[in-house]
């Protein structure tokens, strides 16, 4: 089976008020120290009120969720020394004015890119999944590109920016397009153009270096994988755990339409972007785009299409039954987002939704021998039958 691994971006705040805090150096010195030896690591980002953790590469599910959790649990004890919070938040629901740290290239961003920089917190989550070439690299951009945005749907995390309700689910989405390079590409066709296309954009002098190549999926710098970049950082790590499996699924069943012959779908990037768009308003509360059609579609519809997209790879990898528990854990609860104005709702206080967010971690590491390695999560019904193991979640290793 291929490896995969994520990244989940998170965000510190005060144990009291919810709103973000600059103590990423702290935290991330403090985890360094603890940590015991690991390929996985925690790494510091451009603001101070957010840092990172990285898993190793894992082919159990199952490990990569332990280990999502074990991650999750490490950033928060030692926040917790520097009186904050690590939460799983796509963006800070109470108003902040980021600190940047302290690296020559990102003061050159703030120099070049003005308030983008200076306004930017936004916390995502990324996947890797192994490639045995750049060649089958860029035949899966070219096959996953239509299905991305519903992974965006799934993830939608980030309601609240600035003290209001933006009306979207994944305000981080349309935040982080702001960026020269965010977003889809068109197709590539092979490896070369593949390089081609990169050359030229960054021979525009509109992006500092490489680094800066956010496109929503693209073939990792470091590492022999696609890199698939669309994704809120969930609430819960379940969420997490099912789109990557869900990723995994994708790049395996894109990589067996290539080797068969199979064609891409030529729809348009503005189209994608599109489609982008509709997740980011609407997360899984009304429509998405078929990718089939190019057509609005109910968001159930739609995720029942991916479903049947990747059931094959999801079952040949051992990973179906997670994944469809995990999805109709989503449809039962709910995204981060639609919990998120849920908590609003009730409580009335932008700090309170920060801090609930938190207390998921905290839940989450208690009850971490259910279905969808959250706290409450399995107790959905199966999507496309079958029965779910109890204890999944494993240990991390």
């Amino acid at each position: 089976m291929r490896t995969m691994g994520v990244e989940e971006e998170l965000l510190l705040i005060d144990r009291s008020t919810g709103a973000p805090v600059p103590v990423a150096d702290g935290v991330l010195a403090g985890a360094m120290a603890t940590r015991v030896p690991d390929p996985g690591g925690v790494v510091g980002e451009m603001q101070r009120e957010m840092i990172e953790v990285t898993t190793r590469p894992h082919t159990s599910l199952a490990a990569l969720g332990g280990q999502v959790l074990d991650n999750r649990a490490l950033v928060e004890q030692v926040a917790n020394g520097f009186g904050a919070h690590a939460a799983p938040l796509a963006a800070s629901p109470t108003p902040v004015t980021p600190h940047v740290s302290d690296s020559a290239r990102y003061h050159r961003m703030l120099e070049r890119y003005g308030c983008i920089p200076r306004e930017s917190l936004t916390c995502g989550l990324h996947v890797h999944v192994a490639i045995d070439s750049p060649a089958e690299g860029v035949a899966v951009l070219d096959r996953i590109r239509t299905w991305t945005p519903v992974l965006l749907a799934l993830s939608a995390n980030s309601p609240f920016h600035g003290g209001v309700d933006t009306g979207h689910a994944s305000f981080r989405s349309i935040a982080w397009n702001q960026w020269p390079s965010a977003g889809p590409m068109e197709r590539f066709g092979s490896e070369e153009r593949y390089r081609t296309v990169i050359q030229s954009m960054l021979r525009t002098g509109a992006l500092l270096d490489e680094g800066m190549l956010y496109l929503d999926a693209r073939l990792s710098r470091n590492h022999p994988t696609v890199e698939v970049r669309v994704a809120d950082v969930p609430l819960d790590p379940g969420v997490t755990v099912t789109i990557a499996g869900l990723v995994r699924a994708l790049v395996d069943t894109a990589a067996e339409e290539w080797r068969s012959g199979s064609m891409e779908r030529d729809t348009p990037a503005c189209t994608i972007r599109l489609a982008n768009w509709r997740a980011a308003l609407e997360g899984l509360e009304g429509e998405l785009v078929d990718p089939l059609t190019g057509r609005a579609a109910p968001a159930r519809e739609v995720v029942m299409l991916l479903l049947a997209h990747v059931l094959p790879a999801l079952t040949a990898n051992g990973d179906d039954q997670l994944v469809e528990r995990g999805l109709a854990d989503l449809f039962a609860r709910g995204t981060g987002a639609a919990r998120q104005r849920a908590a609003f709702a009730e409580t009335g206080d932008l700090g309170r939704v920060a801090l609930a967010a938190a207390m998921t971690n905290l839940r989450a590491r208690t009850g971490r021998a259910t279905a969808g390695v959250g706290s409450d999560v399995g107790t959905g019904p199966v999507l496309a039958g079958g029965s779910v193991p109890r204890d999944v979640t494993g240990a991390a290793g």
